[in-house]
């Protein structure tokens, strides 16, 4: 797992939110984020390009394992960088990057294959077809100072856990009009399930006795995926001498496929102030949204699982950080790997059938409010919350946003999150017949002689539209509400 939290921050993917331009009057994929949203112009996007995103958060990053290598220079073959584990880094320097209690790597990976948006149906319509992965890993403090340390106190693992999911989606959006100051939309999805696998800790904890280490408590792997097999071997029990078991031994794939059916819905509403008796309320816009409510049932639920009974471990001693041992840092992870397995004692349990799981939901509430004196300047609230357990998150952005002319728009903003403070831009361009985009949600803080960044909060947008039609009179009488 610590593996993955290293190989997925030095990595990228394309994700579909941009929460900088929740207020951009005409950024073509508001919609994703409140289906109430449309656009004045239609528009298709160009495969791959309509909407790239580089995007990380969390509170683990890379500048929190990697540390300059105190041997460089010292010992022949010494590398610049080692991880914290290096025995002539102290405890308190190795661990001061750690958040205490849970640490988080999280990445919604959305790859569009098909985004249209146009006017009909006296509304907006959309119709999109993605690929999505959702990435959550959660490591707790004590899993990093028993790696390290190792004193003799007892040692918490149950915020630990890793979870993957991907899934094809299928979704058909509609955004309408009720009254002139009342919009309403909806979206639903069709998924079709690629692959689920999640790992969790319940009451797990290590104390020493003597001069080794006793495990407690229960963990638990579950891989939902067609022509997965775990792999298995017998071992014995470390604490119970002649006792075997069929300890999973990682999985094989073969002829991969559909894994799961699901629904979901996006349901969002943006009401405008209009004609009130309140003469400083005229103007100012309320937007709520909640996304991703849902299921995915999956088929073929493989699960390897732990007995529940204390069992000895003996350490990271597969791992070793020095040059003279001659392991790469290939070799060095895959042994990590194998500490990790006897650390959970996972034993393989076979096809359980299968499990339903709801989709990760997110709240979206927003107010603008454009300037008394200016109108071309209008500011902006967004406040998002993730219902996903152990990796849920909040943010609240506070955003100045800028019309210039019609075929321009952007804006700056500051947000505070459950892992940072940072600041986030957008300009967007949509001249008639087409559409380009450019920002960040978090802007890049330092980063490593490769250019990765150190932390793991990280966003870019930029995209590129085919768009069409524009702003038109709309003839049909709307009521307005009064108050």
């Amino acid at each position: 797992m610590l593996a993955t939290a290293l190989c997925a921050s030095a990595s990228c993917g394309m994700a579909q939110e941009m929460s900088s331009a929740y207020f951009t009057d005409d950024f073509m994929y508001r919609h994703d984020m409140n289906p109430a949203y449309g656009n004045e112009q239609g528009y298709f996007a160009i495969p791959v390009l309509g909407n790239f995103n580089v995007h990380l958060q969390g509170s683990l990053g890379v500048g929190d394992v990697f540390f300059k290598n105190p041997d460089y220079g010292k010992v022949a073959g010494a590398k610049k960088t080692t991880t914290f584990l290096h025995p002539a880094i102290s405890a308190d320097e190795a661990l001061k990057g750690f958040k205490k209690g849970s640490n988080t790597f999280l990445t919604d990976i959305d790859l569009d294959i098909i985004s249209i948006g146009f006017k009909g149906m006296n509304g907006y319509n959309t119709i999109e077809l993605k690929e999505r992965t959702h990435v959550g890993l959660a490591l707790p403090y004590d899993l990093f100072d028993f790696a390290k340390s190792m004193s003799n106190r007892d040692y918490s693992f149950d915020e630990m856990g890793a979870r993957a999911w991907s899934y094809a989606e299928l979704a058909f959006g509609h955004s309408h009009k009720i009254f002139d100051n009342l919009r309403v939309g909806a979206k639903v999805k069709v998924l079709l399930g690629g692959s689920y696998a999640n790992v969790t800790m319940d009451g797990m904890h290590a104390k020493l006795e003597g001069d080794h280490w006793i495990m407690e408590g229960q963990a638990k792997g579950e891989l939902n995926m067609k022509g997965a097999k775990f792999k298995e071997k017998e071992k014995e029990y470390e604490s119970m001498p002649g006792k075997y078991y069929k300890a999973f031994d990682g999985v094989d794939v073969d002829n991969p496929g559909i894994s799961g059916f699901g629904l979901g819905l996006d349901l969002g509403g943006i009401f405008e102030f209009k004609d009130c008796s309140v003469e400083w309320l005229n103007g100012l816009k309320v937007s709520l949204a909640v996304n991703d409510l849902g299921f995915i049932n999956w088929s073929n639920s493989l699960v390897a699982q732990s007995s529940g009974k204390p069992f000895r471990f003996d350490g990271f001693n597969n791992f070793s950080v020095k040059e003279e041992s001659g392991q790469t840092i290939e070799d060095q992870f895959n042994a990590l790997k194998d500490d990790m397995t006897d650390f959970t004692n996972l034993e393989n349990k076979g096809d359980q059938g299968s499990s339903s799981h709801a989709l990760a939901a997110t709240l979206k509430a927003g107010l603008q409010y454009p300037l008394p004196v200016y109108d071309k300047v209008s500011f902006g609230l967004l406040y998002n919350h993730r219902f996903d357990g152990k990796y849920s998150w909040s943010e609240g952005r506070l955003s100045a946003n800028y019309t210039p002319t019609k075929w321009l728009d952007g804006g700056i903003n500051v947000a505070f999150t459950s892992f940072c403070t940072t600041m986030g831009w957008i300009l967007n361009l949509h001249p008639k017949g087409f559409n380009f985009f450019v920002g960040m949600d978090h802007i890049v803080g330092k980063t490593g002689k490769s250019y990765i960044p150190l932390g793991s909060n990280v966003s870019f947008n930029m995209g590129m539209n085919i768009t069409w039609g524009g702003k038109r009179e709309n003839k049909k009488e709307l009521k307005t509400l009064k108050f």
